[in-house]
């Protein structure tokens, strides 16, 4: 079977990373580089973490909302060129991240407006922009992905961003920038990036290389979950997490994701749910929706969460146990953290229905689902026949 995949960021991993910052600016010749992140990021004094490993001056961008959009990368493009940088650096989580590849991609392509850089693997190769990334959050594998997801305010729609040019040169995966994050955000972190695994291994678009990613995601998250709650502190437990949303990231970058992110990205644009959160409503009832078609690869990925159950399952059951024990696994993160995972705590989906349903099914993670959906399979999940 001929297959593609591609990973070309470099990785600093583990304890003391990001004292590695310097060098690697130098090894891509950068001067003056934009450091973006968000404004409390900033002001809980995260960028002093990267900036007290710097010898070089800089230019500071803090003004990253949350569910950032269009204009802010627009903003930003122009502040890049403005104050003649020559790199970025972006610290932060997914927004933060997402927004900084609209960023590149803008300034590698040589283009003015936002709508010039949006297709589907459409662009060549631009102009040469180096790009850091440093997550401070084990989720979204933004680092290490051809994805951004950019939300479009006019359209209320998030737009996805698909080039093999917009992963990052260099990410930097340092537990100091981890380590003091709040519980529930850590588990509502994790579940998206076992989500990314999950679906990386189940959806029609797998190969062998984004398989070998997406399963050792899965043992490393299944591994240590649990564990960070009980030692929120543990730099080896937090190095695990982002190394797990790191590879779970360039998994899901080579073979896409499925269902679960397709109706997550509508929930989050329509009822501004966080993407964590709704990816820990959605998975137990889309994996059962799944189910008839993908029962196989599901008993597989029991071998990954737990491989002493995964021996001791015949294996007509196999699926169902995966099933079982993931929900018990939301349910244990849900009475530790209160990580919502039961979509009747979205008190606007009733009204809201239509509208998701309509947005979930013109996303491009449905055409790589095993399972073809329509609009009443959607609706059908979103009120509960599959559980939740």
């Amino acid at each position: 079977m001929y297959f593609e995949f591609m990973n070309k960021t470099k990785l600093c991993a583990g304890e003391n990373a990001l004292t590695q910052l310097q060098y690697e600016c130098d090894q891509y010749h950068i001067k003056h580089p934009l450091i973006l992140t968000d404004s409390t990021l900033y002001q809980l004094k995260y960028v002093a973490k990267i900036t007290k490993h710097l010898s070089i001056p800089y230019q500071l961008y803090t003004d990253i909302p949350v569910d950032s959009s269009i204009h802010v990368v627009k903003d930003i493009y122009h502040f890049y060129q403005q104050h003649q940088c020559d790199g970025i650096i972006a610290l932060g989580g997914g927004s933060v991240l997402d927004t900084a590849k609209g960023v590149f991609l803008m300034l590698s392509q040589e283009c003015d407006s936002f709508d010039e850089i949006l297709g589907f693997e459409v662009m060549k190769k631009g102009k040469n922009i180096p790009f850091f990334a440093i997550p401070t959050t084990s989720g979204t594998g933004s680092e290490a992905t051809s994805v951004a997801v950019i939300h479009h305010p006019q359209k209320n729609v998030k737009l996805e961003i698909i080039s093999q040019y917009i992963q990052s040169d260099v990410a930097f995966l340092d537990p100091c920038l981890t380590i003091h994050l709040p519980l529930r955000v850590t588990s509502a972190t994790a579940v998206d990036a076992l989500v990314h695994a999950i679906e990386a291994y189940t959806c029609s678009g797998k190969n062998i290389m984004s398989d070998i990613y997406a399963s050792t995601a899965i043992s490393l998250i299944s591994q240590n979950i649990l564990k960070v709650i009980e030692k929120p502190k543990d730099k080896e437990i937090r190095s695990n997490l982002a190394l797990a949303s790191y590879i779970a990231g360039g998994a899901f970058s080579n073979s896409m994701v499925g269902i679960v992110h397709a109706i997550g990205h509508a929930l989050g644009a329509v009822c501004h749910i966080p993407h964590g959160e709704a990816m820990s409503m959605l998975l137990i009832p889309c994996m059962k929706f799944n189910l008839d078609t993908n029962a196989s690869l599901y008993g597989e990925i029991l071998l990954y969460l737990d491989k002493e159950k995964y021996l001791s399952t015949k294996p007509e059951d196999l699926a169902d146990v995966t099933i079982s024990y993931l929900s018990n696994l939301l349910k244990i993160l849900h009475s530790q953290t209160k990580l919502p995972i039961s979509l009747n705590e979205v008190l606007s989906l009733k009204e809201n229905m239509d509208e998701i349903a309509e947005k979930a099914l013109n996303d491009g993670a449905l055409l790589v689902n095993e399972k073809y959906v329509y609009k009443k399979d959607i609706i059908d999940i979103l009120g509960g026949k599959y559980g939740y």
